[in-house]
């Protein structure tokens, strides 16, 4: 079974483009993380109000619990997933076989987490201000631009460069995300950036993890970062993937090529 965490305001409807080329070769599950979409919280959170990845990370281990009681399941989380992913192999090794992390935003692990601390603190602040449009043309500024992938999806037949047309699934998640974009950036954002990994519970089961990152992020220090310098502290591997930070949406069909190697252990 191969476990698909979503990461920022986004949904399990995240990975529609990657799931008919993974499921040839898995069972491929996913998840509305807690509060976002039809993942529905018994009430509203307050301002200030944060979520836990730890609570998550538990989330997603009852879903392996009944889905997959018995198996060692792989897992990919992505950005904010990623997060979560790593938190589940350090509390459940057993459960997990192999765990991909594509470039989760650990500030802790930058050199100098100050700025983008700061950056990340005053989205939030933005979004209470100004509202939410203001608050993600901030977020997105200030996380600087991608380059473009040579690797990238070529287009198929009648497309040209950047007119593919996205899956149903993808298409129908635009709305939720949205929707999910004021709790992520109140609730979500800034406690799980803050989270450091737990460097000691992950060292024994290193062999089980790859931090990742997207050739086109390369200047996104906040989201390509994080991942180069967690492999660099438990002595493994950095996969390098197709696209950028949201490579599994953009590039899917390279990407899910790229995650069935390393998956396999035979891709970096």
């Amino acid at each position: 079974m191969l476990l698909l965490l979503p990461g920022g305001a986004a949904d399990a409807g995240m990975y529609a483009g990657t799931t008919a080329d993974l499921a040839a070769r898995y069972t491929t599950v996913s998840l509305d993380p807690r509060g976002l979409s039809r993942s529905r919280l018994h009430r509203p959170l307050a301002e200030g109000e944060e979520h836990e990845v730890s609570v998550w990370s538990e989330d997603a281990r009852r879903v392996l619990d009944a889905v997959a009681p018995e198996e060692e399941a792989y897992v990919l989380g992505c950005s904010s997933g990623a997060i979560v992913a790593l938190d589940l192999l350090a509390r459940h090794p057993d459960r997990l076989r192999r765990v991909v992390a594509h470039e989760p935003p650990l500030l802790d692990l930058l050199p100098d987490p100050a700025p983008h601390r700061a950056l990340f603190a005053g989205v939030r602040e933005l979004l209470r201000t100004d509202g939410l449009a203001a608050a993600v043309a901030r977020f997105t500024e200030g996380l600087g631009e991608e380059r473009p992938d040579p690797a990238a999806d070529p287009p198929t037949a009648g497309e040209t460069a950047g007119e593919a047309e996205p899956p149903p699934a993808l298409r129908e998640m635009a709305p939720r995300m949205h929707a999910n974009m004021p709790l992520f950036l109140e609730h979500v954002l800034c406690p799980f950036s803050s989270s450091p990994p737990n460097v000691d519970a992950l060292r024994p089961v290193a062999h089980k993890l790859v931090p990742a990152v997207g050739r086109a992020s390369r200047e996104q220090e906040a989201l390509h970062g994080p991942a180069g310098r967690l492999a660099a502290t438990l002595g493994i591997d950095l996969a390098e993937f197709p696209g950028g930070h949201l490579g599994a949406v953009e590039t899917p069909t390279a990407f899910a090529a790229h995650l069935i190697e390393v998956l396999e252990g035979e891709g970096g």
